[in-house]
Protein backbone atom coordinates (compact mmCIF):
# COMPACT_ATOMS: atom_id res chain seq x y z
CA UNK A 1 0.00 0.00 0.00
CA UNK A 2 1.39 3.29 -1.00
CA UNK A 3 2.72 5.75 2.09
CA UNK A 4 0.37 8.09 2.07
CA UNK A 5 1.24 9.73 5.28
CA UNK A 6 1.21 13.74 5.70
CA UNK A 7 4.71 15.05 5.89
CA UNK A 8 6.31 15.54 9.80
CA UNK A 9 5.94 19.39 10.06
CA UNK A 10 9.58 19.65 10.82
CA UNK A 11 10.78 18.53 7.36
CA UNK A 12 8.25 21.13 5.54
CA UNK A 13 9.89 24.44 4.76
CA UNK A 14 8.82 27.45 6.35
CA UNK A 15 8.88 30.90 4.40
CA UNK A 16 10.24 34.10 5.34
CA UNK A 17 8.09 35.85 7.48
CA UNK A 18 9.62 39.22 7.88
CA UNK A 19 9.75 41.79 5.11
CA UNK A 20 8.07 41.55 1.61
CA UNK A 21 8.66 37.73 0.44
CA UNK A 22 9.91 37.09 -2.96
CA UNK A 23 8.03 36.67 -6.01
CA UNK A 24 8.02 32.63 -5.83
CA UNK A 25 7.62 32.73 -2.07
CA UNK A 26 4.97 35.50 -2.08
CA UNK A 27 2.80 32.88 -5.32
CA UNK A 28 3.56 30.46 -2.54
CA UNK A 29 1.57 31.72 0.14
CA UNK A 30 -1.26 32.70 -1.77
CA UNK A 31 -1.51 29.21 -2.82
CA UNK A 32 -1.36 27.98 0.87
CA UNK A 33 -3.97 30.59 1.28
CA UNK A 34 -6.22 29.74 -1.26
CA UNK A 35 -5.96 26.18 -0.36
CA UNK A 36 -7.19 26.37 3.06
CA UNK A 37 -9.73 29.03 1.90
CA UNK A 38 -10.79 25.67 -0.21
CA UNK A 39 -11.48 23.53 2.85
CA UNK A 40 -13.02 26.08 4.99
CA UNK A 41 -16.09 26.39 2.22
CA UNK A 42 -16.04 23.25 0.69
CA UNK A 43 -18.20 20.38 1.88
CA UNK A 44 -17.59 16.39 2.19
CA UNK A 45 -19.77 15.81 -0.46
CA UNK A 46 -18.09 18.11 -2.76
CA UNK A 47 -14.74 15.95 -3.25
CA UNK A 48 -14.66 12.76 -5.08
CA UNK A 49 -15.86 9.73 -2.67
CA UNK A 50 -15.45 6.33 -3.21
CA UNK A 51 -18.21 4.19 -3.29
CA UNK A 52 -17.61 0.99 -0.93
CA UNK A 53 -17.31 -2.47 -1.91
CA UNK A 54 -19.73 -4.13 0.86
CA UNK A 55 -19.13 -7.80 2.14
CA UNK A 56 -20.46 -9.79 4.40
CA UNK A 57 -18.31 -10.50 7.00
CA UNK A 58 -17.98 -13.96 7.17
CA UNK A 59 -16.66 -13.65 3.83
CA UNK A 60 -12.53 -14.93 4.04
CA UNK A 61 -9.36 -13.12 3.52
CA UNK A 62 -8.47 -14.88 -0.04
CA UNK A 63 -11.91 -14.36 -1.63
CA UNK A 64 -12.02 -11.02 -0.49
CA UNK A 65 -8.92 -9.85 -2.05
CA UNK A 66 -9.82 -11.17 -5.47
CA UNK A 67 -12.97 -9.14 -5.35
CA UNK A 68 -10.74 -6.33 -4.60
CA UNK A 69 -8.37 -7.20 -6.80
CA UNK A 70 -10.73 -7.06 -9.68
CA UNK A 71 -12.40 -3.79 -8.98
CA UNK A 72 -9.09 -1.98 -7.88
CA UNK A 73 -9.92 -1.53 -4.15
CA UNK A 74 -7.67 -0.84 -1.24
CA UNK A 75 -10.67 -1.34 1.51
CA UNK A 76 -13.53 -2.42 1.66
CA UNK A 77 -16.51 -2.07 4.18
CA UNK A 78 -17.37 -5.36 6.09
CA UNK A 79 -21.24 -6.06 7.24
CA UNK A 80 -21.51 -8.17 10.27
CA UNK A 81 -25.04 -7.96 11.68
CA UNK A 82 -25.88 -4.74 12.85
CA UNK A 83 -22.07 -3.43 12.79
CA UNK A 84 -20.22 -2.23 9.79
CA UNK A 85 -16.65 -2.08 9.71
CA UNK A 86 -13.82 -1.16 7.77
CA UNK A 87 -11.25 -3.63 6.13
CA UNK A 88 -8.09 -2.00 4.27
CA UNK A 89 -5.34 -3.39 3.31
CA UNK A 90 -3.04 -2.53 6.21
CA UNK A 91 -5.40 -5.15 7.56
CA UNK A 92 -4.53 -7.61 5.53
CA UNK A 93 -0.66 -6.99 6.17
CA UNK A 94 -1.35 -7.03 9.66
CA UNK A 95 -3.57 -10.58 9.54
CA UNK A 96 -0.22 -12.45 7.29
CA UNK A 97 1.98 -11.32 9.53
CA UNK A 98 0.54 -13.55 12.40
CA UNK A 99 0.87 -16.73 10.15
CA UNK A 100 -2.47 -17.65 9.91
CA UNK A 101 -3.49 -18.74 6.44
CA UNK A 102 -5.42 -16.23 5.07
CA UNK A 103 -8.49 -18.81 3.33
CA UNK A 104 -8.78 -19.79 7.71
CA UNK A 105 -9.41 -15.66 8.26
CA UNK A 106 -12.63 -14.57 8.21
CA UNK A 107 -13.00 -10.60 7.60
CA UNK A 108 -15.05 -9.92 10.60
CA UNK A 109 -12.40 -10.77 12.74
CA UNK A 110 -9.65 -8.36 11.67
CA UNK A 111 -11.88 -5.55 10.60
CA UNK A 112 -12.24 -2.29 12.40
CA UNK A 113 -16.19 -1.59 13.97
CA UNK A 114 -15.89 1.58 15.22
CA UNK A 115 -14.20 3.51 11.30
CA UNK A 116 -14.39 7.01 11.78
CA UNK A 117 -16.97 8.84 10.43
CA UNK A 118 -17.72 12.56 8.92
CA UNK A 119 -21.23 13.88 7.62
CA UNK A 120 -21.64 15.15 4.10
CA UNK A 121 -22.22 18.71 4.48
CA UNK A 122 -19.29 18.97 7.16
CA UNK A 123 -16.35 21.21 6.11
CA UNK A 124 -13.33 19.47 4.51
CA UNK A 125 -11.31 21.22 6.84
CA UNK A 126 -12.99 18.51 9.54
CA UNK A 127 -12.47 15.85 7.53
CA UNK A 128 -8.38 16.81 7.53
CA UNK A 129 -8.48 17.35 11.11
CA UNK A 130 -10.04 14.22 11.84
CA UNK A 131 -7.81 12.19 9.64
CA UNK A 132 -4.42 14.31 11.00
CA UNK A 133 -5.65 13.72 15.01
CA UNK A 134 -6.36 9.62 14.46
CA UNK A 135 -3.87 9.34 12.11
CA UNK A 136 -5.95 7.62 9.44
CA UNK A 137 -5.70 8.09 5.35
CA UNK A 138 -9.51 7.38 4.62
CA UNK A 139 -13.37 8.37 6.96
CA UNK A 140 -16.61 7.15 6.79
CA UNK A 141 -18.95 9.79 5.18
CA UNK A 142 -22.54 9.58 6.23
CA UNK A 143 -25.61 11.40 5.50
CA UNK A 144 -27.43 11.09 8.61
CA UNK A 145 -27.84 7.36 9.31
CA UNK A 146 -27.04 6.68 5.03
CA UNK A 147 -23.44 6.09 4.33
CA UNK A 148 -22.59 7.46 0.90
CA UNK A 149 -18.83 6.38 0.40
CA UNK A 150 -15.43 7.04 1.63
CA UNK A 151 -12.95 9.70 1.67
CA UNK A 152 -9.81 9.46 1.05
CA UNK A 153 -6.61 11.08 2.41
CA UNK A 154 -5.24 11.71 -1.23
CA UNK A 155 -8.25 12.50 -2.91
CA UNK A 156 -9.07 15.21 -0.75
CA UNK A 157 -5.51 16.80 -0.86
CA UNK A 158 -5.92 16.82 -4.73
CA UNK A 159 -9.07 18.31 -3.83
CA UNK A 160 -7.22 21.55 -2.49
CA UNK A 161 -3.81 20.81 -4.43
CA UNK A 162 -5.09 20.32 -7.62
CA UNK A 163 -8.87 20.86 -8.19
CA UNK A 164 -8.58 20.19 -11.89
CA UNK A 165 -7.21 16.25 -11.41
CA UNK A 166 -10.99 15.52 -9.22
CA UNK A 167 -13.00 17.15 -11.72
CA UNK A 168 -10.91 15.18 -14.83
CA UNK A 169 -11.58 11.75 -12.61
CA UNK A 170 -14.95 12.78 -11.62
CA UNK A 171 -15.87 13.11 -15.32
CA UNK A 172 -14.09 10.05 -16.12
CA UNK A 173 -16.22 7.65 -14.21
CA UNK A 174 -18.85 9.27 -13.96
CA UNK A 175 -22.02 6.81 -14.18
CA UNK A 176 -24.63 8.71 -15.45
CA UNK A 177 -25.63 12.42 -16.59
CA UNK A 178 -26.44 13.96 -13.43
CA UNK A 179 -22.97 12.94 -12.04
CA UNK A 180 -20.78 14.06 -15.14
CA UNK A 181 -23.08 17.30 -14.64
CA UNK A 182 -22.23 17.81 -11.01
CA UNK A 183 -18.20 17.72 -12.23
CA UNK A 184 -18.71 19.80 -15.36
CA UNK A 185 -20.29 22.68 -13.20
CA UNK A 186 -16.97 22.83 -11.00
CA UNK A 187 -14.92 24.16 -14.15
CA UNK A 188 -16.49 27.87 -13.96
CA UNK A 189 -15.07 28.13 -9.75
CA UNK A 190 -11.93 26.21 -10.97
CA UNK A 191 -11.24 29.09 -13.09
CA UNK A 192 -11.81 31.75 -10.70
CA UNK A 193 -9.35 30.19 -8.37
CA UNK A 194 -6.67 29.46 -11.24
CA UNK A 195 -7.21 33.20 -12.21
CA UNK A 196 -7.06 34.31 -8.10
CA UNK A 197 -3.67 32.23 -8.14
CA UNK A 198 -1.82 34.53 -10.91
CA UNK A 199 -1.78 30.97 -13.23
CA UNK A 200 -1.06 32.29 -16.59
CA UNK A 201 -3.96 32.43 -19.10
CA UNK A 202 -2.55 30.17 -22.02
CA UNK A 203 -2.17 27.13 -18.78
CA UNK A 204 -5.86 27.95 -17.44
CA UNK A 205 -7.29 28.20 -21.13
CA UNK A 206 -5.21 24.21 -21.61
CA UNK A 207 -6.43 23.17 -18.37
CA UNK A 208 -10.32 23.99 -18.79
CA UNK A 209 -9.84 22.74 -22.49
CA UNK A 210 -8.85 19.18 -21.37
CA UNK A 211 -11.44 19.02 -18.83
CA UNK A 212 -14.02 20.25 -20.85
CA UNK A 213 -13.12 17.30 -23.56
CA UNK A 214 -13.04 15.10 -20.69
CA UNK A 215 -16.66 16.18 -19.96
CA UNK A 216 -17.95 15.68 -23.74
CA UNK A 217 -15.86 12.50 -24.45
CA UNK A 218 -17.99 11.05 -21.18
CA UNK A 219 -21.24 12.34 -22.11
CA UNK A 220 -20.85 10.57 -25.79
CA UNK A 221 -19.73 7.58 -23.92
CA UNK A 222 -23.36 7.37 -21.70
CA UNK A 223 -25.14 8.14 -24.88
CA UNK A 224 -23.94 6.75 -27.97
CA UNK A 225 -23.82 3.11 -28.53
CA UNK A 226 -20.16 1.07 -28.74
CA UNK A 227 -21.30 0.85 -32.76
CA UNK A 228 -21.77 4.18 -32.88
CA UNK A 229 -18.77 5.22 -31.25
CA UNK A 230 -16.73 2.90 -33.31
CA UNK A 231 -17.86 4.35 -36.75
CA UNK A 232 -18.30 8.16 -35.60
CA UNK A 233 -15.68 11.27 -34.32
CA UNK A 234 -16.53 13.36 -32.20
CA UNK A 235 -15.15 16.98 -33.25
CA UNK A 236 -15.00 20.25 -31.17
CA UNK A 237 -14.40 23.38 -32.98
CA UNK A 238 -14.04 27.04 -33.07
CA UNK A 239 -12.13 28.37 -29.69
CA UNK A 240 -12.64 25.08 -28.11
CA UNK A 241 -10.95 23.18 -30.48
CA UNK A 242 -8.01 25.97 -30.17
CA UNK A 243 -8.01 25.72 -26.56
CA UNK A 244 -8.57 29.48 -26.44
CA UNK A 245 -12.13 29.73 -24.55
CA UNK A 246 -12.22 29.68 -20.94
CA UNK A 247 -15.59 30.82 -19.99
CA UNK A 248 -18.44 28.63 -21.56
CA UNK A 249 -19.73 30.38 -24.44
CA UNK A 250 -21.17 28.24 -27.03
CA UNK A 251 -21.07 24.81 -28.36
CA UNK A 252 -19.20 24.40 -31.20
CA UNK A 253 -19.32 20.61 -32.20
CA UNK A 254 -20.20 18.27 -35.03
CA UNK A 255 -19.93 14.57 -35.59
CA UNK A 256 -18.34 12.68 -38.70
CA UNK A 257 -20.12 9.17 -39.61
CA UNK A 258 -18.21 6.10 -41.45
CA UNK A 259 -19.57 6.15 -45.32
CA UNK A 260 -22.34 3.80 -45.34
CA UNK A 261 -22.86 3.71 -41.26
CA UNK A 262 -26.29 4.03 -39.96
CA UNK A 263 -27.83 3.96 -36.62
CA UNK A 264 -31.42 4.06 -35.91
CA UNK A 265 -32.80 6.93 -33.57
CA UNK A 266 -29.19 8.59 -34.27
CA UNK A 267 -30.78 12.38 -34.52
CA UNK A 268 -32.37 11.42 -30.78
CA UNK A 269 -29.00 10.85 -29.30
CA UNK A 270 -27.45 13.65 -30.75
CA UNK A 271 -30.48 15.84 -29.44
CA UNK A 272 -30.03 14.34 -25.96
CA UNK A 273 -26.04 15.54 -26.15
CA UNK A 274 -26.74 19.23 -26.72
CA UNK A 275 -29.06 18.99 -24.31
CA UNK A 276 -27.34 17.44 -21.64
CA UNK A 277 -24.52 19.90 -22.27
CA UNK A 278 -27.05 23.01 -22.60
CA UNK A 279 -27.92 21.66 -18.67
CA UNK A 280 -24.82 21.70 -17.83
CA UNK A 281 -24.06 25.17 -18.85
CA UNK A 282 -22.75 25.39 -22.30
CA UNK A 283 -24.86 27.53 -24.14
CA UNK A 284 -26.34 26.12 -27.75
CA UNK A 285 -24.29 28.07 -30.67
CA UNK A 286 -26.24 30.82 -32.14
CA UNK A 287 -25.02 30.16 -35.60
CA UNK A 288 -26.51 26.26 -35.28
CA UNK A 289 -22.97 24.71 -35.02
CA UNK A 290 -23.91 21.61 -33.05
CA UNK A 291 -23.83 18.08 -33.80
CA UNK A 292 -27.78 18.30 -33.35
CA UNK A 293 -27.81 20.26 -36.53
CA UNK A 294 -28.34 18.01 -40.03
CA UNK A 295 -25.16 20.34 -41.39
CA UNK A 296 -22.89 19.20 -38.38
CA UNK A 297 -23.89 15.41 -38.20
CA UNK A 298 -22.75 13.57 -41.30
CA UNK A 299 -20.83 10.59 -43.39
CA UNK A 300 -17.71 11.83 -44.72
CA UNK A 301 -18.44 11.79 -48.21
CA UNK A 302 -21.23 13.59 -47.47
CA UNK A 303 -18.99 16.35 -45.51
CA UNK A 304 -16.21 16.51 -48.45
CA UNK A 305 -18.81 17.56 -50.58
CA UNK A 306 -19.91 20.06 -47.68
CA UNK A 307 -16.70 21.54 -47.87
CA UNK A 308 -16.17 22.14 -51.41
CA UNK A 309 -19.82 24.09 -51.31
CA UNK A 310 -18.28 25.95 -48.93
CA UNK A 311 -15.28 27.18 -50.93
CA UNK A 312 -16.70 27.27 -54.26
CA UNK A 313 -20.21 27.99 -53.68
CA UNK A 314 -21.50 31.00 -53.25
CA UNK A 315 -23.39 30.62 -49.89
CA UNK A 316 -22.65 34.12 -47.51
CA UNK A 317 -22.07 31.54 -44.60
CA UNK A 318 -19.30 29.06 -46.22
CA UNK A 319 -15.96 30.89 -45.30
CA UNK A 320 -17.58 30.82 -41.55
CA UNK A 321 -17.99 27.43 -41.71
CA UNK A 322 -14.52 27.02 -43.03
CA UNK A 323 -13.10 28.58 -40.42
CA UNK A 324 -14.71 27.01 -37.49
CA UNK A 325 -13.81 23.34 -38.76
CA UNK A 326 -10.02 24.75 -39.81
CA UNK A 327 -9.81 23.85 -35.63
CA UNK A 328 -11.77 21.04 -35.43
CA UNK A 329 -9.91 18.11 -32.77
CA UNK A 330 -10.64 14.82 -32.46
CA UNK A 331 -12.32 14.44 -28.89
CA UNK A 332 -13.14 10.93 -29.31
CA UNK A 333 -14.11 7.58 -31.88
CA UNK A 334 -11.92 7.17 -34.92
CA UNK A 335 -9.52 10.11 -35.27
CA UNK A 336 -9.17 9.28 -39.25
CA UNK A 337 -12.55 10.61 -40.25
CA UNK A 338 -11.14 13.62 -39.44
CA UNK A 339 -8.12 13.31 -41.15
CA UNK A 340 -10.01 12.46 -44.45
CA UNK A 341 -11.95 15.74 -43.89
CA UNK A 342 -9.41 17.85 -43.13
CA UNK A 343 -6.99 16.27 -45.91
CA UNK A 344 -10.17 17.59 -48.13
CA UNK A 345 -9.64 21.26 -47.66
CA UNK A 346 -6.26 21.10 -48.89
CA UNK A 347 -6.91 19.38 -52.10
CA UNK A 348 -9.88 21.71 -53.02
CA UNK A 349 -7.69 24.70 -52.05
CA UNK A 350 -5.02 23.45 -54.28
CA UNK A 351 -3.81 26.43 -57.05
CA UNK A 352 -7.16 28.64 -55.21
CA UNK A 353 -4.68 31.89 -54.13
CA UNK A 354 -7.54 33.99 -54.84
CA UNK A 355 -9.54 32.24 -52.40
CA UNK A 356 -7.15 33.04 -49.52
CA UNK A 357 -7.51 36.89 -49.82
CA UNK A 358 -11.32 36.30 -49.53
CA UNK A 359 -11.00 34.32 -46.60
CA UNK A 360 -8.24 36.94 -44.98
CA UNK A 361 -10.70 40.02 -45.80
CA UNK A 362 -12.76 38.95 -42.65
CA UNK A 363 -10.40 40.44 -40.54
CA UNK A 364 -11.32 43.90 -41.56
CA UNK A 365 -15.31 43.22 -41.15
CA UNK A 366 -15.20 45.19 -38.13
CA UNK A 367 -12.84 47.93 -38.71
CA UNK A 368 -15.75 50.70 -39.50
CA UNK A 369 -16.01 50.66 -35.63
CA UNK A 370 -12.00 51.47 -34.79
CA UNK A 371 -12.48 55.49 -35.19
CA UNK A 372 -15.10 55.71 -32.29
CA UNK A 373 -13.22 52.54 -30.02
CA UNK A 374 -9.29 54.15 -30.55
CA UNK A 375 -10.16 57.67 -29.60
CA UNK A 376 -11.46 56.83 -26.30
CA UNK A 377 -8.26 54.70 -25.16
CA UNK A 378 -6.04 57.20 -24.13
CA UNK A 379 -7.30 59.24 -21.17
CA UNK A 380 -11.33 57.76 -21.32
CA UNK A 381 -12.17 61.86 -22.06
CA UNK A 382 -15.76 61.68 -22.35
CA UNK A 383 -17.85 58.44 -22.21
CA UNK A 384 -16.14 57.28 -19.17
CA UNK A 385 -18.83 54.08 -19.71
CA UNK A 386 -17.56 53.32 -23.20
CA UNK A 387 -16.94 49.93 -24.39
CA UNK A 388 -15.55 47.61 -26.76
CA UNK A 389 -16.14 44.54 -27.96
CA UNK A 390 -12.23 42.65 -27.38
CA UNK A 391 -13.21 40.01 -29.52
CA UNK A 392 -13.95 41.85 -32.65
CA UNK A 393 -11.78 44.40 -32.39
CA UNK A 394 -8.72 42.18 -31.03
CA UNK A 395 -9.15 39.03 -30.90
CA UNK A 396 -10.92 37.75 -34.13
CA UNK A 397 -8.82 39.52 -36.61
CA UNK A 398 -5.80 38.24 -34.83
CA UNK A 399 -7.13 34.70 -35.05
CA UNK A 400 -8.75 34.72 -38.29
CA UNK A 401 -5.62 36.11 -39.73
CA UNK A 402 -3.03 33.55 -38.20
CA UNK A 403 -5.86 30.71 -39.17
CA UNK A 404 -5.87 32.20 -43.11
CA UNK A 405 -1.85 32.17 -42.65
CA UNK A 406 -1.50 28.52 -41.75
CA UNK A 407 -4.50 27.27 -44.00
CA UNK A 408 -1.94 29.21 -46.90
CA UNK A 409 0.69 27.40 -46.08
CA UNK A 410 -0.84 23.81 -44.98
CA UNK A 411 0.21 23.66 -41.85
CA UNK A 412 -1.74 21.82 -39.86
CA UNK A 413 -1.43 23.74 -35.95
CA UNK A 414 -4.54 24.32 -34.31
CA UNK A 415 -4.08 26.76 -31.52
CA UNK A 416 -2.78 30.21 -32.76
CA UNK A 417 0.20 30.29 -30.85
CA UNK A 418 1.09 27.08 -32.12
CA UNK A 419 -0.03 28.17 -35.30
CA UNK A 420 2.69 31.65 -34.89
CA UNK A 421 5.30 29.11 -33.87
CA UNK A 422 4.84 27.00 -36.82
CA UNK A 423 5.04 29.74 -39.53
CA UNK A 424 8.23 31.44 -37.92
CA UNK A 425 9.56 27.82 -38.13
CA UNK A 426 8.20 27.62 -41.92
CA UNK A 427 10.44 30.88 -42.67
CA UNK A 428 6.88 31.77 -43.21
CA UNK A 429 6.16 34.55 -40.47
CA UNK A 430 9.25 37.00 -38.59
CA UNK A 431 9.90 35.34 -35.09
CA UNK A 432 9.10 39.56 -33.41
CA UNK A 433 5.91 39.28 -34.69
CA UNK A 434 4.96 36.42 -34.22
CA UNK A 435 6.12 36.87 -30.48
CA UNK A 436 4.07 40.08 -29.76
CA UNK A 437 0.45 38.52 -31.87
CA UNK A 438 1.24 36.39 -29.21
CA UNK A 439 1.86 38.13 -26.42
CA UNK A 440 -1.49 40.79 -27.52
CA UNK A 441 -3.32 37.60 -27.78
CA UNK A 442 -2.74 36.37 -24.46
CA UNK A 443 -2.99 39.90 -23.06
CA UNK A 444 -6.51 40.15 -24.49
CA UNK A 445 -7.81 36.84 -23.58
CA UNK A 446 -6.62 37.47 -19.59
CA UNK A 447 -8.05 41.31 -20.26
CA UNK A 448 -11.53 39.25 -21.53
CA UNK A 449 -11.52 36.18 -18.31
CA UNK A 450 -11.06 39.59 -15.82
CA UNK A 451 -13.92 41.62 -17.07
CA UNK A 452 -15.97 38.25 -17.45
CA UNK A 453 -15.21 37.71 -13.68
CA UNK A 454 -16.21 41.04 -12.98
CA UNK A 455 -19.62 40.81 -14.81
CA UNK A 456 -20.31 37.73 -12.65
CA UNK A 457 -19.66 39.20 -9.67
CA UNK A 458 -21.92 42.43 -10.83
CA UNK A 459 -24.54 39.93 -11.90
CA UNK A 460 -24.23 40.52 -15.25
CA UNK A 461 -24.43 37.94 -18.17
CA UNK A 462 -20.75 37.40 -19.41
CA UNK A 463 -19.66 38.70 -23.04
CA UNK A 464 -17.28 39.89 -24.60
CA UNK A 465 -17.78 43.85 -24.10
CA UNK A 466 -15.44 45.38 -22.12
CA UNK A 467 -15.81 49.09 -20.14
CA UNK A 468 -12.81 51.36 -20.56
CA UNK A 469 -13.92 53.05 -17.22
CA UNK A 470 -13.23 49.18 -15.24
CA UNK A 471 -9.54 49.61 -16.53
CA UNK A 472 -6.71 50.67 -14.70
CA UNK A 473 -4.10 52.38 -16.54
CA UNK A 474 -1.54 50.18 -16.71
CA UNK A 475 -4.33 47.95 -18.60
CA UNK A 476 -5.28 50.82 -21.08
CA UNK A 477 -1.99 51.10 -22.08
CA UNK A 478 -1.76 48.02 -22.56
CA UNK A 479 -4.93 47.23 -24.26
CA UNK A 480 -3.94 50.41 -26.55
CA UNK A 481 -0.88 48.39 -27.36
CA UNK A 482 -2.49 45.14 -28.30
CA UNK A 483 -4.70 46.46 -29.99
CA UNK A 484 -2.23 48.84 -32.16
CA UNK A 485 0.00 45.62 -32.70
CA UNK A 486 -3.14 43.69 -34.55
CA UNK A 487 -3.71 46.93 -36.55
CA UNK A 488 -0.18 46.54 -37.52
CA UNK A 489 -1.32 43.01 -38.27
CA UNK A 490 -4.29 43.93 -40.26
CA UNK A 491 -2.08 46.07 -42.16
CA UNK A 492 0.29 43.68 -42.89
CA UNK A 493 -2.03 40.80 -44.06
CA UNK A 494 -3.62 43.44 -46.54
CA UNK A 495 -0.35 43.76 -48.09
CA UNK A 496 0.69 40.14 -47.81
CA UNK A 497 -2.87 39.07 -49.70
CA UNK A 498 -3.14 42.32 -51.35
CA UNK A 499 -6.56 42.97 -50.32
CA UNK A 500 -6.53 46.64 -51.46
CA UNK A 501 -7.67 44.73 -54.87
CA UNK A 502 -10.36 42.93 -54.12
Amino acid sequence: MPNTSMPDPASVPVLETTGLPPAGEAAALRHERREFVSLMKHKVRDAHLHKPHVVDGTTDLVTLCAQMAKIGANDALVRDGDRLGIFTTTDLRDALADGTPPRDRQVREIAHFKPHAVQADDELFDALILMLRQRIHRVLVREGDRTLGLLHQMDLMAFVAGHSQLIALQAANAPDIAALGLAARQIDGLITDLYGDGVRIEVIAGLVGGLNRQVFQRLWEILAPPELRANSCLIVMGSEGRNEQIFKTDQDNALLLRDGFQLPGLDDITAAFTAALLDFGYPPCKGGVMLSRPLWCQPVAQFRETISDWIHGSSPDGPMNLAIFLDAVAVTGDAALLAEARDHVDRALSGSDAYFARFAAAVDQFGAEEGGWWRRLPGLRGREAAEIDLKKLGIFPLVHGVRTLALQYCLREIGTADRLAALVAAGRMDAALARDLTDALRFLMSLKLANNLRQIEGGRATDNTNRLSELGTLERQSLRDSLGIVRDFRRWLGTHFRLEAL
